[in-house]
């Protein structure tokens, strides 16, 4: 038997002990008045071994236990933080033989006083003890945290647990995400909800996971991006509308990339790109100092400062002065061919300008953009739902911005033109029929667009690269609660085991 099994048998066995002294380890409630983290700053100010009268009631995990005979210490852990308990048999009495039969995460309720340890450690001395969940399998490298990253994030459940800093991260988020929506309400967009199952997916050129609608027996795609259907509210009458929400591309997994992920997009009608410019820099800045009470983050070896204005520069200036290619505008197509060759750039698709000025760009130049910078003015085949520069028809209204080497938005002066719409998303539809990876016609789009879109700017901010780079963590995968992992068969501790009166469940 290996040793993780022997302990879940002892778990278990405790478990039928607990049940015998007539106490139901899942109770169905608990009220709990107090968070660690209240405790500990209410009570700091108590002197060592002083006491207080003043009962308070905490419920979390147990994390560590150090059992001294008729006295005992412990650590529970809740969303705030930790704390120390005191066990002991005089106060406790029978309750103490509850406390004897604890294991490391199980959760508890305790209810006592508070005191300081002769060490200065503020501590729950208990009065009564509740056992509120029994956990019956261990939790991995016990309190210490997870380091495998495989244990990590396939039992992510484990991992918050154990782990303060990642359950931080993650109400960060949160945080950040209410910021956001601050920002945008004060300025009357409108937060709406739009179809993540859709007959056809657009917004983005990307691969999307497909599915199967029975009754209507038509196929169906989880969205890539909610772009196409913000724009029909535009067309419908709203004038500033956002959805924050969860997007779907069927692409590769790294440190920036999850095929599920959060999108913020907002649309503003009379708005462009240069207003998007602003309302990014707005966005970010707040978040930064309203969370962190600064707009200078560290992140690595980097302490990247968010504070507005940011570096604008064009894509073609941004080649220029990162390498040796100067002015790559002014090459021919036989001259971009052979900076390919020359850089070893992996471009295996057909042959576009455009597309290929753009590869360049990200392989040679956008790992050298630390501190927020906007990159405008791609070249036109870049996209097909964009408006060409007002200066120069080669080049489009757009923006992406970066930080630490990595996009966070991307942003358009709109294309409202239903025939030029049309045209550019047929020229798509042919590129995806030869296998390449483009935007698909949608022809209710372009109706849309001929009963009339006014100007507009748009904006896609990801949450997840901005949640990454305002708390440090350097992998998506830290600030998504449970990350794409592949699936494998998991073993319960309790099958196999007698099940007794079905209506209330297993018994052992």
């Amino acid at each position: 038997m290996d040793p993780e099994q022997a302990l879940i048998n002892e778990r278990l066995n405790k478990l039928k002990a607990i049940r015998a002294l007539k106490i139901n380890p899942y109770p169905y409630k608990y009220s709990p008045t107090h968070h660690a983290e209240q405790i500990k700053n209410s009570f700091a100010g108590l002197k060592p071994e002083e006491k207080t009268k003043e009962s308070v009631c905490i419920a979390g995990r147990l994390l560590t236990k150090r059992d001294m005979g008729k006295i005992a210490f412990a650590t529970v852990s809740d969303q705030s933080g930790t704390i120390q308990l005191f066990a002991k048999e005089d106060l406790m009495q029978d309750n103490y033989k509850l406390f004897k039969k604890l294991d490391l995460g199980d959760f508890v309720g305790a209810k006592g006083i508070v005191f300081k340890t002769k060490s200065g450690e503020i501590t729950i001395e208990i009065k009564e003890l509740t056992l509120l969940s029994k956990s019956l399998r261990p939790l991995p490298e016990k309190y210490h945290g997870i380091k495998d990253p495989e244990i990590k994030f396939r039992q992510r459940y484990a991992h918050l647990a154990t782990d303060k800093p990642a359950r931080d991260a993650l109400i960060i988020r949160s945080k950040i995400i209410g910021e956001i929506r601050k920002v945008l309400d004060e300025k009357n967009f409108i937060e709406v909800e739009t179809p993540i199952l859709q007959p056809q997916y657009g917004g983005a050129n990307a691969k999307p996971f497909m599915t199967h609608h029975n009754v209507h027996n038509m196929d169906m795609y989880l969205r890539i991006s909610p772009e196409l259907y913000l724009k029909r509210l535009l067309v419908g009458g709203f004038e500033r509308v956002y959805e924050i929400g969860r997007s779907f591309r069927n692409e590769g997994i790294d440190q920036s990339h999850n095929p599920e992920f959060t999108m913020m997009e907002c649309y503003q009608a009379y708005a462009d790109y240069s207003d998007m410019m602003e309302l990014t820099e707005e966005i970010y800045e707040r978040v930064a100092k309203n969370i962190f009470g600064t707009t200078k983050i560290k992140f690595g070896e980097n302490i990247i400062d968010f504070k507005r204005p940011w570096r604008r520069i064009s894509m073609v200036e941004a080649i220029k002065q990162n390498t040796n290619i100067g002015d790559i505008s002014k090459l021919d197509d036989s001259e971009i061919k052979d900076l390919l060759k020359t850089y070893n750039i992996k471009y295996d698709k057909e042959y576009i300008r455009g597309l290929a000025i753009e590869t360049i760009f990200d392989e040679l130049v956008q790992d050298k953009l630390i501190q927020p910078t906007f990159i405008t003015n791609h070249p036109k085949e870049t996209t097909c739902l964009c408006k060409l520069d007002r200066k120069n028809p080669e080049f489009l209204e757009r923006f992406e911005a970066f930080a630490t080497g990595m996009e966070l938005g991307n942003a358009y002066s709109e294309l409202n033109d239903p025939i030029e719409q049309k045209f550019l998303l047929e020229a798509q539809a042919k590129q995806l029929r030869a296998g390449m990876e483009a935007h698909p016609m949608d022809e209710d789009f372009v109706k849309a667009l001929e009963t009339g879109m006014p100007p507009t700017g748009g904006l896609g901010i990801g949450i997840d690269r901005m949640t990454m780079l305002l708390t440090g963590n350097e992998s998506i995968r830290d600030i998504i609660a449970f990350p794409t992992m592949k699936n494998v068969k998991i073993e319960h501790p309790h099958e196999g085991e007698k099940k007794k009166d079905s209506k209330k469940g297993i018994k052992v």
